[in-house]
């Protein structure tokens, strides 16, 4: 039986001019691990993304997402292996 340690953390990101909660959860299936991310809009939406490492970078899996979002991929990926050390 495979085990996965849970990891689920919060961090306030500054995206499009202000502080945004994104909410992030490890998953992992078939030996794939990737992080589930959500985070509201400016209307209170709740926009949901997936990110996924490839070459040793934590990548957003193609979806259409608002450009402030897609903006801050480097920073996604920076605290995702900030919280893994």
């Amino acid at each position: 039986m495979l085990s996965i340690k849970n990891v689920q953390f919060t961090k306030l990101l500054k995206a499009e001019g202000r502080l945004r909660e994104f909410n992030f959860r490890k998953t992992a299936s078939e030996g794939i691990t990737v992080f589930n991310i959500d985070v509201t809009d400016d209307r209170s939406n709740r926009i949901l993304f997936h990110m996924q490492k490839q070459d040793d970078v934590w990548k957003i899996q193609p979806q259409q997402l608002p450009a402030w979002i897609t903006k801050n991929e480097t920073h996604l990926h920076e605290v995702i292996e900030e919280e893994m050390k």
